[in-house]
C-alpha cells in the first residue's frame, strides 16, 4: 500500500470501530445475538480494507459443542477466522491488558488463560466447558504461541480437558473438535516462499504495533483456511492422544495432504 492508502485505511478502521464499540458493549452486556454477529462483520470489513483475500476449503461443522483447533501464525489469524463465523478465542491473559486489543478481545467474549500458573488451567477448562456447553464455538491455538508460518509447532494438551468439562459429570455425550489450518499463500499476487512467510508472521519477541504498521504496507495478501473433518470426543478420550492426533491432522491440512 502507498502511504496515502495506509492512512486512509487506518482512518476508515478507526471511524467504523469507534461507532461500533458502544453497540457491541451493549449487545454483550445484554447477551444479545448481535454481540456474536457484529464482530464477524467487523473482521470481514477490516480484512477488505487491508486487502486480505480469504479462500476456504470445507467449512465449519454445524455440530455443537464445537471446539476449533488451529495453527497460529499472525494476529491476522484472529480476523481471518472470526470473519467466517461467530466465535470466541482462548487467549493468553496478557492480551486482556494490551491497549486497544485487550478491549477488542473482551468484546469478542474471549476466554483468558494464565499460562504461567498451573492452577489457572483448571479454572479455564471449566469456563471453556461451560461456554461450549452453552453452544458457543471456541477457537484454541494448541501450539500455545505463534510460529514463523513455515510449519506446525507441537500441540499442548492441557486445555483440551475443556471437552470433558463440557460433557459434564455424567460422562455421556459428545464434543466435536474441528482441526483447521491457516496458510498465507500469496503477497501482492506472488506466491509466498519459505523465506517470505516470516514477513507475515508475528512471533517470538516482535512488538505488535510496528509489525501491525508494516503489515498495512504489504499490500494484497491471500490466505487459505482449510477446515478438516470434525473429531468426536467423549468423557473417556485421552487428551494427550487427542492432542497428538489433532497436531497430525492440522499439519496434514497445512501441507495439503490427506489427514491421518
Amino acid at each position: 500500500m502507498t502511504r496515502v492508502r495506509v492512512i486512509l485505511t487506518i482512518v476508515w478502521l478507526v471511524a467504523v470501530t469507534l461507532v461500533l464499540i458502544p453497540v457491541q458493549m451493549l449487545a454483550v452486556a445484554a447477551d444479545r445475538p448481535l454481540g456474536r454477529r457484529l464482530p464477524m462483520w467487523w473482521h470481514g470489513f477490516a480484512l477488505r480494507r487491508l486487502g486480505v483475500r480469504v479462500t476456504e476449503t470445507g467449512g465449519p461443522a454445524p455440530d455443537r459443542p464445537l471446539l476449533i483447533t488451529c495453527n497460529h501464525v499472525s494476529w491476522l489469524d484472529i480476523s481471518v477466522l472470526a470473519s467466517r463465523m461467530p466465535l470466541s478465542f482462548v487467549a493468553k491473559s496478557e492480551v486482556a491488558r494490551w491497549p486497544v486489543f485487550g478491549l477488542f478481545a473482551r468484546l469478542q467474549r474471549c476466554i483468558f488463560v494464565d499460562r504461567q500458573r498451573r492452577t489457572a488451567t483448571a479454572a479455564t477448562t471449566r469456563e471453556m466447558g461451560a461456554r461450549l456447553k452453552a453452544g458457543d464455538a471456541l477457537v484454541l491455538f494448541p501450539e500455545g504461541t505463534s510460529s514463523d508460518g513455515n510449519g506446525i509447532l507441537p500441540f499442548r494438551s492441557s486445555l483440551l480437558g475443556a471437552t470433558r468439562a463440557a460433557i459434564g459429570e455424567g460422562g455421556t455425550g459428545t464434543v466435536w473438535i474441528q482441526p483447521v489450518a491457516i496458510r498465507y499463500t500469496r503477497l501482492q499476487g506472488l506466491p509466498i516462499g519459505r523465506h517470505e512467510r516470516p514477513r507475515l508472521a508475528w512471533y517470538g519477541d516482535m512488538d505488535l504495533f510496528p509489525h501491525l504498521l508494516a503489515a498495512f504496507r504489504l499490500g494484497a495478501i491471500d490466505v487459505d483456511v482449510v477446515w478438516g473433518e470434525p473429531i468426536s470426543t467423549t468423557g473417556r478420550t485421552d487428551r494427550k492422544v487427542l492432542a497428538a492426533k489433532l497436531e497430525r491432522r492440522v499439519a496434514a491440512l497445512y501441507a495439503g495432504v490427506e489427514p491421518v
